[in-house]
């Protein structure tokens, strides 16, 4: 392990969610058990609903099957005797992750944080009424200049160098991805997603994770965490809330976030399934080591290689 180098531990967010993430095989234990306690706070059997795609799909089964996916990984991962982070990011929902697997959040708090979080957001915006649409190829500026000034369509996600996302209503949406192909996008997919998030539309479920943040609590925590809204560390318990609450309108500036995690540690790992935060780390940082973990085998090799 002594090779491995310093880490610094990232968490996914929406949209790396599968149907039988926690059937699947290999999936380490406390994934299930993570999944059983969050469901529990909720009220929810995540282990039954993540079976089915639609469910899945929603918004408030989405979040934290997320939230119980990248908890349990991190815990099997400390568990099979893997070092601790230097630091710690997650994106969008992975926030909340970070906080938790840092020690900064319990994860029933922030169990119930996400639940609403995702109840808000998805009450925020009608059901169809909002888009989401990764441009590929264009620079965070050449989509900036196509979104439509006076319209409703904003950068929502800065996930690397040469992959932006639009966020907004559909028909603004729409308009801005058609002026990014006309700029000579490589190609530009509408996202499976319910709600369009980090962008003014939310302002609404921004107000009601507002209220939600004032009855909890955050401790001191053993790893700093980077938080969206600013790529770097909060300074106290007040400013992590807000930075959670800023979050839902703002945009997340993954590749700053990646340069300030960078500046604790050489070793990227994400914590959870599929591996869409490693392969926009490896094109933000060609020359940092990036892996995934979201199995026994997984973790098993990544020790061993180590």
């Amino acid at each position: 392990m002594a090779g491995l180098g310093k880490l610094a531990v990232v968490f996914p967010g929406q949209g790396s969610q599968h149907a039988g993430m926690f059937a699947d095989e290999g999936v380490p234990a406390a994934v299930r058990d993570c999944a059983r306690e969050v469901g529990a706070e909720l009220k929810l059997d995540l282990l039954e609903l993540a079976q089915d795609p639609a469910a899945l799909n929603r918004t408030e089964i989405a979040q934290p099957a997320l939230l119980a996916a990248g908890v349990g990984t991190w815990r099997a991962w400390l568990a099979s005797g893997g070092p601790q982070a230097a630091a710690m990011a997650g994106h969008s929902l992975g926030e909340y992750a970070a906080l938790v697997c840092a020690d900064k959040l319990e994860l029933a708090a922030a169990a119930q944080l996400v639940g609403e979080r995702a109840r808000a957001m998805q009450a925020a915006v009608p059901e169809g009424a909002g888009r989401m649409d990764a441009v590929l190829g264009l620079t965070p500026a050449q989509v900036a200049a196509a979104c439509p000034p006076d319209g409703e369509a904003w950068v929502a996600n800065l996930n690397s160098p040469q992959q932006v996302v639009i966020a907004g209503t559909a028909g603004a949406v729409a308009q801005a991805a058609a002026a990014c192909q006309d700029a000579g996008a490589k190609r530009v997919v509408q996202l499976p997603v319910s709600v369009p998030s980090h962008c003014p539309l939310m302002a609404p479920a921004q107000t009601a994770l507002q209220e939600a943040l004032q009855g909890i609590s955050f401790q001191q925590g053993t790893v700093p965490v980077i938080h969206n809204a600013t790529a770097a560390i909060a300074a106290d318990a007040t400013a992590t809330a807000t930075n959670l609450s800023t979050q839902l309108v703002a945009p997340v500036d993954w590749i700053a976030c990646v340069g300030a995690l960078l500046e604790h540690a050489s070793v990227l790992l994400e914590c959870g399934p599929k591996k869409v935060l490693t392969g926009l780390n490896r094109r933000i940082a060609p020359d940092a080591a990036c892996h995934n973990i979201d199995s026994e085998a997984s973790i098993a090799a990544l020790l061993e290689g180590a």
